[in-house]
């Protein structure tokens, strides 16, 4: 994927992560919060919060979100959004 003159991806080619409700494919539910840039790499991020335990916030990159996964030979998405 080409990046443009400051060495980052042009904004077309960016993951895109809305906020709201969402499953993991292993079945807990987390709401998204926001999206956030890594200093270092400008990559987008995903923020996040557990909605389940002590409702932990966590970091991951939207690349990474928006992954297929294969559980049991069937391919599927990292996170299913599930609403607001």
């Amino acid at each position: 994927m080409r990046k443009n003159e400051s060495g980052n991806l042009p904004q077309a080619n960016r993951a895109t992560v809305k906020k709201g409700r969402y499953r993991h494919f292993k079945g807990n539910e987390y709401e998204v919060l926001c999206t956030a840039k890594y200093s270092e790499t400008e990559e987008e991020m995903v923020v996040y919060k557990a909605l389940y335990g002590a409702g932990e916030v966590w970091v991951r990159p939207a690349k990474m979100w928006n992954e297929t996964v294969n559980k049991d030979g069937k391919d599927m998405p990292r996170f299913t959004y599930i609403g607001e």
